[in-house]
């Protein structure tokens, strides 16, 4: 299904009756990796899932974005479909804008579910301090006046040696916008959060590790984490029966 959202055209799927849930994905990802979790759900739930801009099959924004913008987006496409004060099901930089929403007064959800959540800027190691403090040295020196105008291709080589993965795949504007959301703080906030909130998450987690889901735990009163033994950032689609029979018994 489509719809157009402040002049983007945007992918979203609407299914089953019942509850209201809001499911959001992870940075590059799409609802598609929902697709168990909304048919083990879709019995009894209304379950919507949306592709944010520049994932799956929505368009991509002109101007780079930040979690604020993301949050007007959530709530633009809720009012769009008539989807008020859902549980909602935030699986990395989509439990981020969960986060955010909930803490920040925007949405009433009565239940929250946070899966491998990213929200906090995670503590670097030295080898990557290093390799930011190179990476900031190289840039400070291509883009001096002298040589900028011949250094781009440089430029980009030294962006692909030295950034992540996602920050490489991604188009200029999602890099911008990729760089504002891992700069992004939530724990001075999150202790705003009441309503009853579900942690599920993959024991050897890489990109949101188990400590931040602890210290997201220590700092919502009303909350409780599940740990999935031997699963990664993804640990709702490497269990999901595991995953599946917390999420039903959560939200019945």
């Amino acid at each position: 299904m489509n719809i157009v959202i402040n002049d983007l055209n945007i992918n979203y799927t609407d299914e089953g009756n019942g509850t209201p849930v809001l499911l959001l994905h992870g940075w590059g990802s799409s609802l598609t990796l929902y697709r168990r979790t909304i048919d083990s759900l879709k019995g009894r739930c209304r379950l919507v899932a949306v592709d944010f801009p520049g994932c799956g099959g929505s368009d991509t924004m002109s101007e780079p974005w930040d979690i604020k913008s993301y949050s007007d987006f959530v709530l633009e496409f809720m009012n769009a479909v008539g989807l008020e004060n859902p549980i909602m099901i935030g699986h990395s930089h989509g439990g981020r804008v969960t986060l955010y929403m909930n803490a920040m007064g925007l949405v009433k959800s009565p239940k929250i579910v946070l899966l491998d959540s990213a929200g906090l800027i995670p503590k670097k190691t030295i080898k990557q301090k290093a390799r930011a403090k190179s990476f900031k040295a190289i840039k400070r020196v291509l883009t001096l006046p002298v040589i900028k105008n011949f250094s781009g291709s440089l430029l980009e080589k030294a962006r692909n040696h030295y950034g992540s993965a996602d920050y490489n795949a991604a188009p200029e504007v999602l890099r911008k916008t990729l760089v504002s959301l891992v700069n992004t703080d939530l724990r001075d906030i999150i202790p705003n959060i009441k309503c009853p909130t579900l942690l599920i998450w993959g024991e050897n987690d890489t990109d949101t590790p188990l400590s931040d889901a602890k210290i997201i735990e220590s700092l919502i009163s009303d909350s409780g984490l599940c740990v999935i033994k031997g699963a990664g950032h993804f640990a709702f689609i490497e269990r999901p029966f595991e995953v599946e029979a917390i999420l039903n018994s959560f939200i019945k």
